[in-house]
């Protein structure tokens, strides 16, 4: 005796067809990175490191400092890998026009979706830097104003934490942003 055939029923094939087709259009609607990839690397970050201290270490006057986006790829690279959970992969930054543009890779799971942050420092009169995300998309959807103030808050916050400990001590007269390098200059306090 043979077996009948069970053919699944077509709504459940269009179903399953659905959601693949879901999940692979959040990955290819998301923002894409730059055509140029700019990769993170140890030595990157170990040059960044020393920029910093470099510029410290003049005692008085004025400092000069020039970080490019490999730098601070690197930097914000290794920062991800120490979170237990990290909310993104393959960060690249891009500095130019005046603001930070960080790409990379939300991984929820079964479902990849590009991300993009657009980032515009604040520099206040006591030279000090703030950064205030002006737009953020995650796949193909832009990111809530609550969420885009909580990055600002903790680019800020991370900025001033982690590199406030080289930084310490910099009143910070000018920064600028353009061709893939942030330049910054400031006085000893």
């Amino acid at each position: 005796m043979t077996k009948p055939i069970r053919t699944a029923p077509p709504l459940r094939i269009a179903l399953i067809a659905g959601l693949l087709s879901v999940g692979m259009l959040a990955c290819r609607l998301g923002p894409r990175p730059p055509l140029e990839s700019v990769e993170a690397s140890s030595q990157e970050l170990d040059s960044f490191s020393d920029a910093w201290r470099s510029a410290l270490s003049i005692g008085r006057g004025e400092v000069e400092l020039v970080i490019t986006e490999q730098q601070l790829t690197s930097f914000l690279a290794s920062r991800i890998t120490e979170a237990e959970r990290p909310i993104l992969e393959k960060p690249q930054i891009l500095l130019r026009d005046g603001t930070i543009r960080i790409y990379g890779v939300a991984d929820f799971g079964p479902i990849e979706a590009g991300a993009l942050v657009v980032v515009q420092p604040v520099l206040d009169p006591q030279g000090t830097i703030a950064f205030e995300v002006t737009s953020a998309e995650l796949g193909p959807l832009p990111a809530p104003r609550a969420m885009m103030n909580a990055l600002s808050e903790l680019l800020t916050e991370a900025f001033t934490g982690k590199l406030g400990s080289l930084a310490t001590g910099i009143r910070i007269t000018s920064l600028a942003i353009a061709d893939g390098q942030a330049a910054i200059v400031g006085s000893l306090r």
